[in-house]
């Protein structure tokens, strides 16, 4: 996993001595025992965090590295000014998108894809849980 230091910070409470996390789906699951790098200017170690290591500097040559030396596909989470930062360098293979069924448009704060290029998008993958909640896989690709 790749986060930015927000998405690090609010979703390390879920870490904590007694929270439980038994209602957690797998993959939820899978991503807090998972190993962490955070992409941080200002956060500092130790981390609440088991197996969270941090690196500061330009995000795109971190991720870059990474993708280099790891064995596995590399994840991200939330943490939208980095992920906007990579998909612009060309460095996200796929975007998974999960809609909700609800409009948010008076009270969301962010729209997920500001400052983002144009890109055309290839459904890789589609499925619905919970008979609401749509999961969608993308391959991305820079607008000509």
């Amino acid at each position: 996993m790749v986060l930015g230091a927000t998405t690090y910070s609010s979703n390390a409470p879920f870490l904590a001595a007694g929270f439980d996390r038994g209602g957690f789906d797998t993959w939820i699951t899978r991503m807090f025992a998972s190993p962490v790098t955070v992409v941080s200017g200002h956060l500092t170690e130790p981390l609440d965090w088991p197996g969270t290591t941090i690196e500061a500097g330009d995000p795109v040559e971190v991720v870059t590295r990474l993708k280099a030396e790891s064995e596995v596909p590399l994840r991200s989470h939330g943490s939208l000014t980095l992920n906007r930062a990579l998909l612009n360098a060309g460095l996200v293979d796929t975007i998974e998108l999960t809609i909700f069924p609800v409009l948010s448009g008076d009270t969301g704060v962010d729209r997920v894809f500001d400052g983002v290029a144009d890109f055309d998008l290839e459904l890789l993958a589609a499925r619905t849980f919970d008979g609401n909640t749509q999961v969608l896989t993308y391959r991305p690709a820079r607008h000509a």
